[in-house]
Formats: C-alpha cells, sequence, structure tokens
C-alpha cells in the first residue's frame, strides 16, 4: 500500500530577478510552466497531495494558470504566506513588504500538512530521480530527515548570480549548509564582489529540495519566535530553512540523510534562462518523457 506523503512548493515570491511573476511562465508549447512536470513527476514518484504556498494578490491568477490544471493530476491545497501571518505576540512592522523566508513558508502550512513531506522551489525543475529518491526515503518508518543535494557545477546559470545551500557531508549525513546568496561560476562573494570564495565544482548544494516529518514545524514556530525577537525591525532580515535545519544538526536533534542527484538543475531565475529551459523540456517531451 502506497504510503501517504505531501509535496509542499514554495510559489510565493513575486521573481524580483527575473521582472516577473515566474511561477507562470510558460516553458511548453501548451502552455504547461514548470510546476506542471514537477507535479508529473511527483504524481510518478508516489506523492498523495500538493500544497502551494502563495500570496493573496497572486491566488487567482495562480490558481486558474496553474493550480486547477494540477488539480486534475493529484489533490492540491493552497496556504498562504503573508508578512502579517506572525505567531501570538508579533505584530508586523507596518513597512515589512519582504517576506520572512523559507522557513517561515513552511511554517503556513502547520495546520494542512500532517505527513511526511517534501519541499521544492516553484520555479526549479528537479528530475522525477530527484522526486522518487526522496519519497522512498520520506516514507521509511523513522524520525529522520533528508534532502536532495546537487553537484554546484550543474546548478549555475550564465545570466547572473544564484543562492544555494552550500553541503558539508560525512558518511551521508548532512553535516551543515550554509546560504551563500551570490554564487556565480563555481565562486561566491559576502561583500558584493569585492573578493571571492572558490568551490568545488562537485559541492553538494541545496535547492531547498528537502523531506521533513511532522514535528518539523514545532522546531520552526521555536525558532522563528526567537529569530523575531532579534530581527522584528529588520526589514531585510528573512529566517530560512537551512538555518532551522542546520541548528537541529547542530544540537544533534535530528539526522538528514543526503541524496545525490547527477542530473542537471533547470531554472528561469532571469529572464535569459528562459531559452534554455524551453529547449531541455521541450526536447524532453520530444523523446516521450513528458506527454
Amino acid at each position: 500500500m502506497k504510503k501517504d506523503a505531501a509535496l509542499v512548493v514554495m510559489a510565493a515570491g513575486m521573481g524580483s530577478r527575473f521582472g516577473g511573476l515566474k511561477q507562470m511562465e510558460p516553458i511548453a508549447p501548451d502552455g504547461r510552466v514548470l510546476l506542471d512536470f514537477s507535479a508529473y513527476d511527483a504524481v510518478k514518484a508516489g506523492f498523495t497531495k500538493i500544497v502551494f504556498v502563495i500570496k493573496h494578490e497572486i491566488a487567482e491568477d495562480f490558481i486558474a494558470i496553474v493550480g486547477k490544471r494540477i488539480e486534475k493530476m493529484i489533490p492540491v491545497e493552497y496556504v498562504y504566506q503573508e508578512t502579517d501571518k506572525l505567531p501570538e505576540g508579533f505584530i508586523c512592522p507596518a513597512d515589512r513588504t519582504k517576506p520572512w523566508g523559507t522557513a517561515h513558508a513552511i511554517l503556513c502550512c502547520k495546520d494542512v500538512v500532517k505527513e511526511p513531506f517534501a519541499v521544492v522551489n516553484a520555479d526549479d525543475y528537479y528530475g522525477r530521480t530527484a522526486f522518487k529518491k526522496i519519497y522512498n526515503e520520506l516514507t521509511k518508518d523513522d524520525a529522520d530527515y533528508c534532502m536532495v543535494g546537487f553537484r554546484l557545477k550543474n546548478t549555475l546559470t550564465e545570466n547572473g548570480y544564484v543562492s544555494r545551500g552550500v553541503c558539508v557531508t560525512e558518511s551521508g549525513i548532512l553535516q551543515s549548509v550554509t546560504e551563500r546568496t551570490k554564487i556565480m561560476d563555481c565562486r561566491y562573494t559576502e561583500d558584493d564582489g569585492a573578493t571571492w570564495t572558490e568551490l568545488d565544482p562537485d559541492t553538494l548544494v541545496s535547492m531547498n529540495l528537502w523531506g521533513f516529518k511532522p514535528d518539523i514545524f514545532s522546531y520552526i514556530d521555536s525558532g522563528f519566535r526567537a529569530f523575531l525577537t532579534a530581527h522584528l525591525s529588520e526589514p531585510k532580515s528573512e529566517y530560512y530553512l537551512p538555518t532551522v535545519v542546520s541548528e537541529l544538526i547542530a544540537n544533534g536533534t535530528k539526522k538528514v540523510h543526503v541524496l545525490t542527484a547527477e542530473d542537471k538543475w533547470y531554472g528561469v531565475t532571469y529572464k535569459e534562462d528562459k531559452d534554455q529551459v524551453v529547449a531541455a523540456i521541450g526536447d524532453m517531451i520530444a523523446k516521450g518523457y513528458y506527454d
């Protein structure tokens, strides 16, 4: 009997670098977007539900353009990540416009996700193998978490910098993950390009393809409260999912099994990325990998 597992899709971002709502940008002749192919792969892998994390301002368009089509493949639910959706006792600053980060996006799902679940970005193409690997690991009868790591060299774009979680592993277990928000040509900068640090092209990086059990919500909730206490008034502060994971690893609370994907990642970080993604998906459709 197939075990239940949900796929949480983080789709609330407006795609500032892309210059529009890239989650709805067609990349197939019939109007399908990257999310359609992730949903297809998730269904093939065994997932039983998809939860979309979106914003109220895009809900009508998102559901009409993307959601209604995916609802035909798999049960779908929607949750909303808004800046004022904070734990009791905290009030969002009036001038806050930036979302609170990926950990907050996941916390918004606590009332609808009761089963093991994977997390993905709406604007990334991960490949069917990655979904199958994480579903199989996620549905094991243990309390551990998991993630799929990609080779850094397979996750870059020629059109600008990317943000990646740089991973350190030992015997297949994640030891740490550090968010690097400006990576280009297998090197990163923390001072807007004044200096650069080289990274091995085969370095495993997180593309936010995580696998969790429902107890993650309690950890995020307590961590987010501490984060807000310290950073509520900072307009650009964000509570990242890798931060939560790193803390759980550091204090010995959780083990995170790392599954390696050797496939090339595709994503539309910048407008100029679209042609390459369209060509790659088109080739897979032509070869019968997708209908």
